[in-house]
């Protein structure tokens, strides 16, 4: 085998493995959204941890619980969960300058309070109105806990 044929099969051999990649996030994708209640949502935690970043990603609605997935990771397994019964949505934002530049254009953050932390997310206007929904709408038994600005 020559040098030519060599770097012929290399080239060959890295091509494949990129389309299999992409192949990959985007069945995993499809995957994600197959039972519908999946949106785009970024990821962040509340405390300003020096070098920490927004993590673009998916989340889905899974019975009492909404579940995030890391964008670019093949994993089927959601990084945070987020159970409906422990968490209650606190204040809303737009992105300074900084947080723009890391998130999907039209973004709204909402800052959620979870008992061991806070975290932030971000996503579409439609998507915070339908987490909020959901949020509220939690079945009998299962109390939403208000906002801390909240009036009651």
């Amino acid at each position: 085998m020559d040098v030519i044929s060599a770097v012929e099969l290399l080239l060959i051999v890295v091509v494949l493995v990129l389309v299999a990649a992409l192949a990959g996030f985007w069945l995993r994708r499809r995957w994600l959204s197959r039972d519908g209640g999946s949106f785009a949502c970024s990821f962040h935690p509340a405390t300003r941890t020096p070098g920490t970043h927004w993590v673009l990603g998916v989340a889905r609605y899974r019975d009492h619980e909404l579940q995030w997935f890391p964008a670019f990771s093949l994993s089927v397994w959601p990084k945070q969960r987020f159970d409906r019964g422990l968490i209650k949505a606190g204040d809303q934002r737009v992105p300074d300058a900084l947080e723009a530049s890391w998130l999907l254009e039209g973004q709204r953050i909402v800052r959620l309070h979870r008992p061991a932390d806070q975290v932030e997310l971000a996503m579409a206007p439609d998507s915070l109105t339908g987490l909020l929904s959901w949020l509220e709408a939690a079945p009998p038994g299962m109390r939403y806990l208000p906002s801390p600005t909240s009036p009651e």
